[in-house]
């Protein structure tokens, strides 16, 4: 267990000493602060005022009922419900309480760093599986697995004299129980309770049917095994790490205590060696799946659904190539289904291929025309016809309603918002036709059968709902939050400004704005690919409005490198990470400035996390003219000391742009800094090193520059211990107010 404490390290700010966390700082005496005192600790509370709202939302695939987890409020700890789509009402199907009796719960590194990888910070009834048919599910907690019967409400516990249980997932038939214990792959039969291992070798740097870490962290793939849809076989990754450089993380409050190692490739050295294998559940050896591994290392999807083949998805190291593959399980034989190729990179979209439940073809998502579309491709992957045009701007596919021959998806002209659109697949009448009316985002999943649909919506009025429906649109019900709704709606303003380049854009005011006064500018950046910051979604603003209170306006606005405007805007960051993201950010703020003279411009802080972070380290460093003072949260330093698959996606190998990783490297900038800079980082951080953190610091004493640094002890990229929250954001407020009010 680790003690969770603030250090603060600080060198001394000449003529302008940090505020410490909690104490009074300066104030523009023009524009009191109207930020309600209390609304921190609550907002922490809360975890964001996310606390008490149903997750994890599943349809049954009758439509009958609809399964989620809830915790109670101001708690992590999550028990499970059903909302019964025939009545409207829900029930209580299985408490933590019910499970552990008052024990704590466990967790071991491994497992918590998977949860981190998930973004996942909920403790209790995590996360459950539901079986093909919907009656029986699945619960792990503490590394023990429960089987509950949903029509009676028996819990069943399948035990093991074995290790901790990880990944466990029922089979098609719902007849075994499948997990990853010790490094090696278990079947438990659910009527008997009889456990049986299918593999050996595990340890040692080996591991079967578990995902490596760029496939969980970049890739959004966290299944390392797969059923066969008549429940006879399993197709799992092996993967080995014994190349790959090991990391040591360990806690500086406890030196007493062993680090925790964890294998993390970096740009320019070796990945995990992954491969594929098929076994029977009866036993047997293992037939291993044949492609080029040399050629592409790596294993990106895997998909193995009823009526089609076992199908992989394997890219090229630069991620430039990739090759859908079908796989014959009895030889490991492969066909290929189709390539696509990019001259900077390749997305990856885990949803697809999407087979037909006939096998007769697949849907497949592809940029090769400059823009995402949907495709509908035969068994061999010879293309039938595109469903959608580069003209509609898409973002994901939803759901494909074989009775009515029609495909849901997201997306629309704005990419502020996400609606959702229904498409026919026949090409005489394939208009897409917007389902989704209020403006903000949207999304829909839908049960099986295609009766019974929830819809998530997070709209411009500042609401938050997840309604149940029928398949006329009716609604059934919504699902009810028992916690907290934040004390005020953001009071924000969307736009768009730029000449050459149009950014969009939202500005937050302080609620006590008052027109003809000037106020100092935070932006809140994040500035790096596959991230948006403006969303027509005020609630997302919530804490940003908290910050505005005290007297600023922030401002936030997405630039090239961002998704959802197209192939061209996406891949203009290439080879290098900073240089178009910051000019960007530069032209937009200065185009705000000139449209609103409140903007003080004179007087500007940037702040950000992890990606953000980085940026705002290099705001300040290269553009001392424009951000005055800069907070950096988890910042990668050097592109080099950051994973593979996500490096090298935007910055090319190592060896191939060394000029591009030092233009992009913080450390080469370190000399040149003049403004105020506050570094936080997490001691624990297993995606973004303390490494990069210690590295800027000890690049900026070097260089006799003056900084503060806040290091968060024992802390991992997520910070969600209430009271940590409280007091990081006081700081981050307080350091503001010292450096940008007017005195």
């Amino acid at each position: 267990m680790h003690r969770f404490l603030f250090i603060v390290m600080a060198s001394t700010l000449v003529g302008c000493a940090a505020t410490p966390s909690g104490t009074a700082s300066i104030s523009d005496p023009l524009r009191p602060s109207v930020a309600d005192p209390g609304f921190l600790e609550q907002y922490a509370k809360t975890r964001r005022f996310s606390a008490g709202r149903p997750r994890s939302i599943r349809l049954l695939p009758d439509g009958s009922a609809a399964l989620f987890l809830r915790p109670p409020k101001e708690s992590r700890v999550q028990d499970l419900y059903e909302f019964d789509t025939a009545t409207g009402e829900e029930r209580v199907l299985l408490t933590t309480e019910q499970i552990l009796k008052g024990a704590e719960e466990s967790l071991t590194a491994e497992e918590l760093a998977r949860r981190e990888r998930m973004r996942q910070s909920a403790r209790g009834i995590a996360s459950y599986r539901l079986s093909k048919d919907g009656t029986t599910i699945l619960v792990p907690m503490s590394g023990r697995l429960f089987v509950i019967n949903r029509s009676d409400g028996n819990v069943n516990e399948l035990t093991s004299e074995n290790g901790y249980a990880i990944d466990p997932r029922f089979s098609p038939d719902h007849r075994y129980v499948s997990c990853v214990r010790d490094s090696d792959l278990y079947v438990t039969d659910v009527a008997s309770g009889s456990e049986q291992r299918l593999t050996v070798g595990g340890g040692d740097g080996i591991t079967n049917g578990l995902s490596e870490f760029v496939a969980q962290e970049e890739m959004g793939r966290f299944a390392g095994y797969w059923w066969s849809p008549d429940s006879r076989m399993i197709a799992y990754q092996q993967t080995d790490i014994n190349g790959v450089e090991t990391m040591h993380i360990m806690d500086a409050m406890d030196p007493a205590t062993p680090p925790h190692t964890w294998p993390y490739p970096r740009p320019g050295h070796a990945n995990a060696e992954v491969k594929l294998g098929v076994l029977s559940v009866a036993g047997g050896d293992t037939i291993w799946v044949d492609w080029d591994r040399e050629t592409y290392p790596y294993l990106a999807t895997v998909k193995w659904k009823e009526n089609a083949p076992l199908t992989i998805l394997v890219q090229n190291r630069e991620q430039t190539e990739e090759r859908l593959l079908a796989v014959d399980p009895f030889t490991g034989k492969t066909t290929t289904l189709l390539v696509e190729r990019d001259e900077a990179w390749i997305n990856l979209a885990q949803s697809m291929p999407h087979w037909l439940a006939d096998g007769s073809g697949f849907f497949w998502l592809t940029e090769r025309q400059g823009a995402w579309q949907l495709e509908h491709r035969d068994r061999y992957g010879k293309l039938i016809a595109p469903i959608t045009t580069t003209d509609f701007r898409l973002s994901s596919f939803v759901h494909y309603d074989k009775g009515e021959r029609t495909v849901y998806v997201s997306g629309g002209d704005d990419p502020t918002q996400t609606h959702i659109y229904s498409v026919s697949i026949d090409a005489a009448s394939n208009t897409p036709r917007r389902l989704t009316i209020p403006r903000g985002n949207h999304s829909m999943s839908f049960s099986k059968n295609s009766e019974v649909y929830l819809h998530t919506a997070s709209t411009v009025d500042g609401k938050n709902t997840q309604s149940i429906h029928r398949k006329d649109g009716t609604e059934i019900g919504r699902l009810q939050s028992v916690g907290d709704d934040p004390p005020f709606v953001p009071n924000v303003e969307y736009t768009t400004v730029g000449k050459e380049h149009t950014f969009h854009a939202v500005l937050i005011r302080p609620r006590n704005f008052v027109s003809g006064q000037r106020y100092p500018v935070i932006v809140n950046v994040y500035g790096g690919p596959h991230g948006k910051m403006v969303s027509a979604s005020p609630s997302r603003y919530i804490l940003q409005q908290w910050i505005a209170d005290h007297g600023f306006i922030i401002v936030t606005l997405d630039g090239r490198g961002t998704p959802a405007r197209g192939r061209n805007w996406e891949r203009a960051i290439k080879h290098d990470l900073i240089k178009v993201p910051l000019q960007d950010q530069v032209d937009g703020l200065q185009a705000l400035g000139r449209r609103y003279a409140e903007l003080d411009l004179s007087r500007v802080g940037v702040y950000g996390w992890s990606f953000g972070g980085y940026f705002s380290a290099m705001a300040v460093m290269q553009r001392p003219d424009v951000y005055h003072v800069g907070v950096a949260g988890a910042p990668v330093c050097d592109w080099a000391d950051y994973d593979t698959h996500y490096t090298e996606r935007y910055m090319g190998l190592l060896e191939n742009n060394p000029e591009g990783y030092a233009a992009a490297n913080v450390l080469t900038y370190c000399k040149d800094l003049e403004r105020p800079l506050l570094i936080i980082h997490g001691t624990a951080d297993d995606n973004v090193y303390f490494a990069h953190s210690l590295k800027m610091s000890n690049a900026l004493f070097r260089a006799g520059k003056d900084y503060d640094f806040l290091a968060l002890s024992g802390f991992t990229h997520m910070v969600a211990d209430p009271e940590v929250t409280t007091r990081l954001y006081e700081r981050i407020v307080a350091y503001f107010q010292e450096h940008l009010m007017e005195r």
